[in-house]
């Protein structure tokens, strides 16, 4: 009889069907190995290693459900980035919650966390070919869309679009705007003329389309890379642009020249308007002083004028005055008084033995005068005497 631990080290060993045999050893139990109905073998286990048989089930049993629910405890709870919210699916269905930043639980295997970025992001497609109007292909290496999610419009859309909703609604829709753009022109105005526009009209044709389709999401803006284009239009544009070049050197020679030309037209006119200027100031400073020295003597001549006309005035004042009193003063008594003393100032004195009587000058005066005179002559030598 072999024992149980033989029996498991055999290599060949396979134990189809165990028995236990009642009544079998003391310290153990008897088992017989059948295979196909048949006995094939008998084996003794003993009380010890039963046990530790069991101890070791037990064991394995304790780790397993430990695992199961430290498993089931990691699984149902998650984390949400700040600038993300998450959304839950459970059995591939869309639940209703929309949880922010933080931590959050959820039922561990069946309920499923996804995170959605409502912070701007740029979404960035590469490669975008399109055919021209005249029908040469072109490619875009790289175009940015810069766009940023409302979060009361992140269940909608992501339930209309999942959590990928930038796949259809802003990589495909620029893929499309962009070939609609190329077939409508051609290869000049796509890759010169109107490149400047294809950022704009592109941002207008995909918000315009968002408002429609997934209101809450904004396009802030576009950038667009220069397209690839075939070689040998490459080199004549090339080409092209050196001559253009040559061209703007040319024009802007020709404006310097024309610049420094009228510089010098500009500072000789600047130079005239200064001495023109500066003529027109002295001139009027002359005119002004002639105008001053106009003033001063008009000034002069009026207040000469006033003296004069008071002076006159005066004059003719004290005259008519001495008029009225000579007027009041031509009396007769008074003319004789002035003839008496004329008479009296053109008297003459003569010293010696023989004194004439009197002397008179002049015409002859009648007899009454010469008396009168007589007599005062006489009265005159008698106060001498």
């Amino acid at each position: 009889m072999q024992s149980f631990e033989d029996m498991e080290a055999s290599p060949r060993a396979s134990f189809s069907k165990l028995e236990p045999i009642k009544g079998g050893e003391a310290g153990g139990t008897t088992y017989t190995q059948q295979q196909g109905g048949t006995l094939s073998n008998t084996f003794f286990l003993p009380e010890t290693s039963k046990r530790q048989l069991y101890l070791g089930a037990g064991c394995f049993f304790i780790v397993l459900v430990t695992i199961i629910v430290i498993s089931g405890v990691y699984t149902c709870i998650h984390h949400v980035e700040e600038g993300h919210v998450a959304v839950y699916y459970r059995g591939g269905a869309l639940l209703d919650d929309v949880v922010g930043p933080g931590y959050h639980f959820k039922l561990p295997w069946l309920t499923i966390a996804k995170d959605v970025q409502i912070t701007i992001q740029t979404d960035e497609i590469q490669n975008v070919p399109c055919g021209t109007q005249g029908g040469v292909m072109i490619e875009f290496d790289r175009i940015e869309v810069v766009n940023i999610l409302n979060r009361n419009a992140v269940h909608e859309i992501v339930k209309n679009y999942t959590v990928d909703y930038d796949r259809p609604l802003i990589h495909q829709k620029v893929h499309h705007e962009i070939n609609q753009f190329c077939s409508k022109h051609t290869i000049q105005e796509v890759y010169i003329d109107l490149f400047d526009k294809i950022d704009e009209n592109l941002k207008h044709s995909l918000q315009m389309e968002l408002q429609v389709m997934a209101p809450g999401l904004f396009v802030q803006s576009v950038r667009v890379t220069k397209p690839r284009i075939p070689d040998a239009i490459r080199q004549n544009y090339e080409r092209m642009e050196t001559e253009k070049t040559r061209l703007l050197v040319a024009i802007e020679h020709q404006r310097v020249v024309e610049k420094e030309a009228e510089t010098d037209r500009k500072r000789a006119l600047i130079e005239a308007e200064k001495h023109a200027q500066v003529a027109a100031v002295k001139h009027k400073q002359v005119i002004a002083e002639k105008e001053m020295e106009k003033t001063v003597n008009r000034l002069q001549d009026e207040i000469h004028l006033a003296k004069e006309r008071n002076r006159a005035d005066a004059e003719f004042y004290k005259i008519a005055k001495e008029a009225d009193a000579n007027q009041k003063l031509l009396t007769k008594e008074y003319i004789e008084l002035q003839r008496i003393h004329a008479i009296k100032e053109n008297n003459k004195i003569y010293y010696g033995d023989s004194i004439p009587k009197a002397f008179i000058q002049g015409e002859a005066r009648s007899g009454r005068e010469l008396s009168t005179v007589l007599q005062l002559t006489d009265s005159v030598d008698d106060k001498k005497l």
